[in-house]
């Protein structure tokens, strides 16, 4: 499954991965800065060096007599490795002194007071007054590389302690910085049909008060659509019942006094139309009730007595008895935070659906198990997946050639869901190869 989009991992990210850009680029610009100031202080040692050294190199050249074997070739020294190395050379560039290190070939660099650059090494060279002597004092370049080097190195270790302590800080502050707005979210996320209060905006930041505004003008909106529809519906629904009433006495009356005939199979039409209206100004009425939020209750009750009157009307009813089998507990109770009404009309609903669409040659079960689990299980053909996914939505049935409007599972679902439950629909049925069930579950 795909993960969902965050706002926050890609700020995390992006400020990371800039703040990360930003401290490399000023680490080069401090190596260029110092490889500036180090060749500068370098150059000024250097010099200040064979400076100190072509004194020291003369005086001892007076006191040395030509017999003397270190005085003229190598000048030994204790030093294991020699950051600067010379090298003395006459007027004709014969070395006739240098140091451990220096090799035994002239310097590549000319008898010329000054700097000189190699392939390997800075080389400065001073004479003495006569000109007769010059010394020559080389730094490798290898020197000054590593005390750059080893300096960047410096500044990149805090780097790594810089990148999860940044990545935690920023997450830190954007997840403080986005609280207000998940929490616009959670707030407009919980808004459906049966919650259109306006969102709390009072203590949202400036940035967020035009969404919040947006989002009520909205929800102000749907709440008077919303209501206008139940009102007609509900109104629509009440005002049909009493003529549909009269006009179904006085057509079965008309059947009863008709003779044998085409006339009476018409009246006993009208009749059959005449009560499916009622039906349906009967479910329009109880959607009306339950888009209008019916189902909760604050004060728990025990809708067992409920369901068992339920279940007795329709034994007592001629179309539907010996159809009807009943299970229960003799001790189970059913206690629950739901309004009585509402929970008959889905228990009507529920048994309604299995008698007139189930197979008519096959009882209907209502078991109402310990854990205060309802099943309504009916006979019949195995209901196709698609089919299933539809048949909640209002005025949509399954492939069924039974008298109906659509809306029995549809409201059903709709109170349930406002008590909190759930209703599955399962087809084959639980334990069965064929049937259709429907499984209600409350919250205790």
């Amino acid at each position: 499954m795909k993960p969902e989009r965050s706002i926050t991992r890609p700020l995390i990210l992006a400020l990371t991965t800039v703040m990360v850009l930003f401290w490399l680029l000023a680490i080069g610009m401090s190596v260029r800065v110092m490889q500036h100031e180090f060749d500068e202080i370098f150059d000024s040692a250097q010099q200040e060096t064979t400076e100190r050294l072509l004194a020291l190199i003369l005086d001892d050249m007076d006191q040395r007599t030509t017999t003397d074997p270190h005085g003229i070739a190598m000048l030994s020294t204790a030093a294991s490795r020699e950051y600067l190395t010379y090298q003395v050379r006459d007027a004709n560039g014969k070395v006739v002194l240098r140091s451990n290190d220096a090799p035994a070939e002239p310097f590549q660099a000319p008898l010329v007071a000054g700097f000189h650059d190699t392939d390997t090494a800075r080389i400065y060279t001073e004479k003495t007054t006569d000109g007769a002597l010059f010394i020559q004092v080389a730094d490798r370049f290898k020197n000054r590389h590593e005390a750059v080097r080893e300096s960047a190195v410096t500044l990149l270790i805090p780097l790594i302690a810089l990148i999860p302590a940044s990545i935690f800080a920023i997450w830190f502050i954007v997840g403080r910085a986005l609280k207000p707005l998940d929490t616009l979210r959670q707030d407009i996320a919980t808004k459906d049909g049966g919650n259109l209060a306006a969102v709390e905006g009072g203590s949202l930041p400036k940035e967020l008060k035009p969404i919040a505004r947006s989002v009520n003008l909205l929800l102000g909106r749907l709440r008077q659509a919303l209501e206008a529809e139940r009102e007609f519906t509900a109104n629509g629904a009440h005002e049909l019942r009493t003529p549909i009433a009269g006009a179904l006495a006085q057509t079965q009356r008309l059947a009863d006094e008709l003779p044998p005939g085409p006339a009476r199979v018409r009246a006993h039409q009208v009749e059959i139309s005449l009560i499916n209206l009622g039906r349906l100004a009967e479910k329009l009425l109880q959607l009306s009730r339950a888009e209008a939020g019916i189902g909760g209750s604050a004060i728990a009750t025990d809708l067992r007595p409920v369901l068992d009157m339920i279940v007795a009307d329709f034994e007592r009813d001629s179309r539907s008895s010996g159809r009807l089998l009943y299970s229960a507990e003799p001790d189970a109770t059913l206690v629950r935070n739901a309004d009585m009404d509402a929970f008959g009309i889905v228990i009507r609903n529920l048994v309604e659906n299995a008698l007139i669409h189930g197979d008519p040659e096959m009882p209907v079960s209502v078991t109402l198990q310990p854990n205060g689990i309802i099943r309504v299980v009916n006979g019949g053909p195995v209901v196709q997946e698609a089919d299933m996914a539809t048949l909640k939505k209002r005025f949509r049935r399954g492939k069924t050639n039974a008298a109906g409007s659509g809306l029995g599972l549809a409201i059903a679902d709709r109170i349930v869901s406002q008590m909190g439950g759930t209703l599955e629909l399962l087809s084959p049925a639980a334990g069965e190869v064929s049937g259709f069930e429907v499984r209600m579950t409350l919250p205790a």
